[in-house]
């Protein structure tokens, strides 16, 4: 009689501990970007790609705009293209708290094709004012007071 896998005889998709530290210092980076740059309580999710702090691109997600999961995996082949750096992250900044919603899973299926189609691991997380988190794993981080510091 065969058993159902237990969740640790399974891997869940996405970010797991330990991160390490440059990855831990690009996320941070990249929810300080977004709290320090949108001061607007309501505004468009835009779908980042690149280097939090360095090179990137990003495109507005509109809802009255008319997307299907194609053109969105098309959108993100071309940021990718736009960007040119190595190993670069997806992130989606929006309003709200960090439960997942609609726009967070249409464009993580996006992300998952495209990278899937060049072959590339997929580092993606939704980004809040004071918090980020993956919505594969549910790994996330949430700050209350958050300062740009050297390091």
């Amino acid at each position: 009689m065969a058993t159902m896998p237990t969740l640790s005889e399974t891997s869940v998709e996405g970010l797991h501990e330990p991160l390490s530290p440059v990855l831990e210092k690009r996320l941070r980076r990249a929810v300080l970007d977004h709290t320090a740059t949108e001061h607007r309580r309501s505004f468009l999710a835009l779908v980042h790609l690149g280097i939090p702090g360095g090179k990137e691109v990003a495109h507005a997600h509109r809802e009255d705009e008319p997307t299907d999961h194609w053109l969105r995996t098309d959108i993100i082949h071309s940021m990718r293209r736009r960007v040119g750096v190595p190993d670069p992250i997806v992130w989606l900044t929006r309003a709200g708290d960090l439960g997942i919603e609609d726009v967070d899973l249409r464009w993580l299926a996006a992300a998952r094709a495209a990278f899937r189609e060049i072959g590339a691991p997929l580092t993606y997380v939704v980004v809040t004012r004071n918090a980020w988190v993956d919505p594969r794993s549910g790994l996330s981080r949430r700050w209350k007071r958050l300062r740009y510091r050297n390091d």
